[in-house]
């Protein structure tokens, strides 16, 4: 790589690592919980022990799934892109480079789907015989065709403008790569909502009922903006419970799977929507974009320090299909590095929520009892393996949130009481 591009790599690098930084020191509640955050309660004094082995034992085997595919689909990544069956595939490729980059990822993709179905199939029946599913077969294979597509799209959309830059700006495309990403992500943050999600799921508005208008009324008491709220047909794929809060601006929406609304009473119900409006009313999605689009930029800042732009970035450097393999490998790599950071920031994120909901309903024994029914639902380990929880866990262990409850039990003697 000629040195002013590695010049521009390391400043890029540099860039968003700062940026990123400085984004999570600003913006992350690193001390979510007043007071600190408390000691877990026992599992045992919220489940029986029965409970407790069956949720430990699905997890168990859960893992086992999961951990042994994401290991698999390591390797191939790795052997096709540590070694020149990478290369050899590219030259298979017809077309142009930007057709042959968008069909070297498909083919990747799909090489790396079929060595790990067996895995995702394993997991499938695990599920299903502990009644944590009733889709059929045909459903399951849906989502993973339409979760392939999204995969290959936004994969392709991803290489395709940074090898553009490569092949355009010899000496100064990290930057422009790197800016170009960054927006990507933010605008693919805004348009998910509207453009990804209903790949998967119906919504429905929420109908009226006390249930909608105790939503309603705490959004107005949060000064959080909703126009409505949806109901997802997550039931047809699992009979856990959820909801989320996804987009920002004007595609900003507030969903709940139809199980929860029908099967958990009302001031449970209400106690996880209040965890999302505190999401909301936080702008944790925005905050999550930002972030995302700072990383962005620090890994296009590595890729060029990493891979380079030899003779211009047409042959042997970024802007050549050659190198799709070992780009897909480093970020899938790097992406399984970042995790401990990511998910860190995750938990942090979720326990504000935690604790925007116990603020806002001032109802801690529905709280305690929305996560057990989440738990048990879900059969989450309420204690799972420390490491697994430090790489892995997006959200403080049921144990965890329970205490914290608590926590604002002691602290407002006004909550309420059943």
């Amino acid at each position: 790589m000629t040195h002013p591009a590695r010049r521009t790599s390391l400043a890029v690098t540099l860039v968003g690592g700062v940026a990123f930084v400085a984004l999570a020191a600003w913006l992350v509640p690193w001390h979510a919980v007043p007071g600190g955050m408390p000691a877990p309660v026992p599992a045992s004094t919220v489940f029986t022990p029965t409970q407790i082995d069956r949720a430990e034992d699905f997890s168990r085997w859960a893992r086992v799934w999961s951990w042994g595919s994401l290991a698999v689909s390591l390797g191939v990544a790795a052997w096709f892109g540590f070694t020149r069956r990478g290369a050899g595939l590219a030259r298979r490729m017809p077309g142009p480079w930007w057709v042959r980059t968008v069909l070297l990822v498909a083919a990747l993709a799909v090489i790396g789907r079929v060595v790990t179905l067996p895995f995702a199939v394993a997991l499938r029946v695990h599920v299903r015989d502990y009644g944590l599913s009733h889709q059929s077969w045909a459903g399951f294979a849906y989502d993973l065709v339409v979760g392939q597509l999204v995969l290959v799209v936004t994969t392709s959309l991803g290489l395709l403008l940074v090898m553009a830059c490569a092949r355009r700006w010899r000496r100064r495309w990290p930057a422009v790569a790197g800016g170009l990403l960054a927006v990507l992500v933010l605008a693919g943050s805004y348009v998910y909502p509207v453009l990804v999600e209903p790949l998967f799921n119906h919504f429905t508005p929420l109908p009226d009922g006390t249930l909608r208008t105790q939503i309603l009324r705490l959004a107005d008491e949060e000064h959080v903006h909703v126009d409505d709220v949806l109901v997802a047909d997550a039931s047809r794929r699992t009979t856990t419970l959820n909801a989320y809060v996804s987009g920002f601006g004007d595609t900003r929406r507030v969903v709940v799977y139809d199980n929860l609304v029908n099967d958990l009473p009302e001031d449970e119900a209400l106690s996880v929507v209040a965890h999302e409006l505190g999401h909301a009313r936080h702008n944790d999605v925005l905050t999550g974009s930002a972030l995302g689009a700072a990383g962005a930029v620090f890994g296009v800042g590595l890729l060029g320090l990493l891979v380079g732009t030899q003779r211009g970035g047409r042959r042997g450097g970024l802007g050549d299909p050659a190198t799709v393999p070992l780009v897909l490998a480093l970020v899938a790599f790097g992406t399984l590095l970042a995790s401990p950071v990511e998910n860190g920031i995750s938990r942090q994120i979720e326990t504000r929520a935690d604790v925007a909901a116990l603020e806002a309903t001032h109802d801690p024994d529905a709280f305690v009892a929305m996560q057990e029914q989440l738990s048990l639902r879900a059969l989450a380990d309420p204690t799972p393996p420390a490491w697994s929880q430090f790489w892995f866990g997006s959200h403080p262990t049921t144990v965890q949130r329970i205490a914290i409850a608590e926590s604002f039990r002691t602290a407002s003697p006004h909550a309420a009481r059943k």
